[in-house]
C-alpha cells in the first residue's frame, strides 16, 4: 500500500540548496512517488506540515536540521495528529543534534537507505509557553532541546556571525564568545511544583534529546520515551572556570562537576529575578527572553527511519511511552 508522502526541504539549510533535484530523485528511488516542496520563510514548515497532515499525508520527510525539524513537529501537532503522521528525517542542516541522538547517520544516502529499511517509534516531544513583549502568550513545540543563559546567548552569536567554518566550529567559537561576554542571570526553577534553584545561572537546558550545539553531549542520560525532561543546570561560575570546563561538555562528562545539576520531570517553570538577561532558544532557534514553562508530551510524535537496537537513547519500550 503506498504511503502518502510529502517531502520539505529547506533550501537555506546548510546542505539544502545545492541538492533539491537529487535529494527528490533519491528518495522516489528508495520510497516511491511523493510530492516535494520548499521552505520559503522562517515558520514556513509549521504551516506546511500542518496543512499536508490535515490534508490526508501519513508520512512527511524533513530536509533539514533542528530548526526545520522543529517547525513540522509543531505543524503535525497543531494539527492533532502527531502518533499517526510519520516524520522522517535527512539530516542537512548545522546541527542536526536530535539526529545523533536517534542515530541518523548524516550521510545523506545512508539516511535515505535507513529510511528504507528501519521503523517507526513513538518519541516524547516537548511544549513550551512563554510570553511576548506584546504581552500575548506564545505556545511552541520542540523535539530535542530548549534552554538559556549560555545556550541562547551562542545561538544569538551563531546566527549574527554564520558558519562559514562549519557548524561544530561555528557553535564552539560562538560559545567562548558567550563565555567572554559573561552576564549571569538570576533565575528560580522550579520542577514539577518544586524550586530547585534560586540564583545565578551560566546554563540551563530542559533536554529531550542528548546532544546539543552541534555535537555536545549536554544531557548525556536523556532518553527520548520516557515521559520526563532532563535538566542540566550550570550554576553561575566565572569565566576561566567555564572556559576549563566547556570541553567536557563534548564528552558528556560535566555531570560530575559539583556545579552542574540534573534534575528530571514533566513541567519545567523558569523565572527571571534579575541580574543579566536571559536569552532562551529552542533546538537552535532564538525565542526571546524569560519566563518560560516547558511541558512534556508523551509519546506525542512518531519517529520514522529508526534502527534496532534503538540504543542508549531509548529507555523503555514504546507500549509503555504513553
Amino acid at each position: 500500500m503506498t504511503v502518502r508522502t510529502l517531502f520539505i526541504l529547506n533550501p537555506a539549510s546548510r546542505r539544502g540548496s545545492d541538492r533539491f533535484g537529487r535529494l527528490a530523485a533519491s528518495l522516489r528511488e528508495a520510497l516511491g512517488e511523493m510530492e516535494v516542496v520548499r521552505t520559503r520563510a522562517p515558520l514556513d514548515a509549521v504551516r506546511l506540515a500542518r496543512e499536508a497532515s490535515r490534508s490526508g499525508f501519513e508520512r512527511l520527510l524533513v530536509g533539514g536540521g533542528d530548526g526545520t525539524l522543529s517547525e513540522v513537529a509543531t505543524g503535525v501537532l497543531e494539527a492533532g495528529l502527531g502518533s499517526e503522521v510519520e516524520i522522517g528525517l535527512i539530516p542537512l542542516g548545522s546541527g542536526c543534534d536530535f539526529a545523533r541522538s536517534v542515530g541518523v547517520p548524516e550521510p545523506v544516502e545512508q539516511a535515505i537507505a535507513q529510511l528504507r529499511s528501519g521503523e517507526s517509534r513513538l518519541i516524547d516531544a516537548g511544549c513550551l509557553v512563554r510570553h511576548t513583549d506584546q504581552g500575548g502568550e506564545q505556545r511552541r513545540y520542540f523535539v530535542n532541546e530548549s534552554g538559556f543563559g549560555l545556550s541562547g546567548m551562542t545561538v544569538e552569536l551563531v546566527r549574527r556571525a554564520g558558519k562559514r567554518f562549519g557548524p561544530r566550529t561555528a557553535f564552539a567559537l560562538g560559545t567562548v564568545r558567550a563565555i567572554v561576554r559573561g552576564g549571569t542571570p538570576e533565575v528560580e526553577l522550579r520542577v514539577d511544583g518544586e524550586v530547585v534553584h534560586e540564583g545565578g545561572i551560566s546554563l540551563v537546558v530542559c533536554g529531550n534529546g542528548r546532544y546539543f550545539g552541534s555535537g555536545m553531549r549536554i544531557a548525556p542520560e536523556a532518553v527520548l520515551n520516557d515521559g520526563q525532561f532532563d535538566l542540566i543546570v550550570v550554576s553561575a561560575l566565572g569565566r576561566a572556570k567555564l572556559l576549563s570546563r566547556f570541553p567536557s561538555l563534548y564528552q558528556g562528562t560535566h555531570l560530575r562537576y559539583p556545579e552542574v545539576h540534573r534534575y528530571r520531570g514533566r513541567c519545567i517553570e523558569a523565572k527571571w529575578l534579575g541580574g543579566g538577561p536571559a536569552r532562551c532558544e529552542a533546538d537552535g532557534e532564538p525565542l526571546g527572553l524569560l519566563p518560560i514553562r516547558w511541558e512534556i508530551c508523551p509519546g506525542a510524535l512518531r519517529i520514522a527511519g529508526l534502527v534496532q537496537p534503538p540504543g542508549p537513547a531509548w529507555g523503555i519500550p514504546e507500549e509503555a511511552s504513553g
